[in-house]
């Protein structure tokens, strides 16, 4: 089994390289921005919740976050070679937690794979992202808001897990096959888990 954290401020390429990951290594994809995302558009209690908080540009409470990831695990992990978190955790008590949580279903987190591109390419990228997807969240204003959140409440992950020997930086830029072979290496040398592929 192999359970990865895909890291990274917003913009960074999570979920283009999430797909990448899924499809070499067989796993279960967790994006909580999809997840909630889903539940907006349902216009459920949840989604009413959680957008309370998303329209302003800011994290939803962790213990939220957390029963919707434990029923996620619940249905799916038994089906697959491993989960990969897409923007999760984003807070150290969120890290705290899914340690616990994966421990609860009998595994671990085995790396976390850190995105790393700079501010100005980020604001870049989610300004296009919007003008080509029209998702509400990427405009300037709301952009600035995230990334002073990602800043203030998610960048301390990444310390964190640097100090649980479990963080591989890479670099985000460039061409996205290239930042995948990036990560696999990455992945190999950290767990010695090799491609299902």
């Amino acid at each position: 089994m192999l359970n990865l954290v895909i890291f990274g401020a917003p913009g960074s390429g999570k979920g283009t390289q999430s797909a990448k990951l899924i499809d070499e290594y067989s796993l279960y994809h967790i994006s909580t921005g999809e997840v909630l995302r889903e539940e907006i558009a349902s216009g459920s209690e949840l989604g009413k919740l959680a957008d309370s908080y998303i329209s302003k540009g800011q994290l939803i409470p962790d213990d939220l976050m957390i029963s919707i990831l434990d029923e996620i695990l619940t249905r799916h992990l038994k089906d697959r070679e491993g989960i990969v978190f897409d923007g999760f955790p984003r807070t150290i008590p969120q890290a705290e937690a899914l340690a616990s949580l994966l421990e609860k279903h009998g595994t671990e987190l085995h790396a976390v794979i850190g995105l790393e591109v700079p501010e100005e390419e980020l604001i870049d990228r989610m300004i296009k992202r919007g003008q080509q997807t029209g998702r509400a969240d990427d405009n300037a204003e709301t952009i600035k808001n995230r990334l002073a959140v990602y800043h203030n409440q998610t960048r301390p992950v990444k310390d964190f897990y640097i100090g649980k020997d479990k963080y591989i930086a890479v670099n985000g830029s460039g061409v996205v096959d290239e930042i995948f072979a990036d990560i696999r290496k990455g992945i190999e040398q950290a767990t010695g888990q090799k491609s299902k592929k």
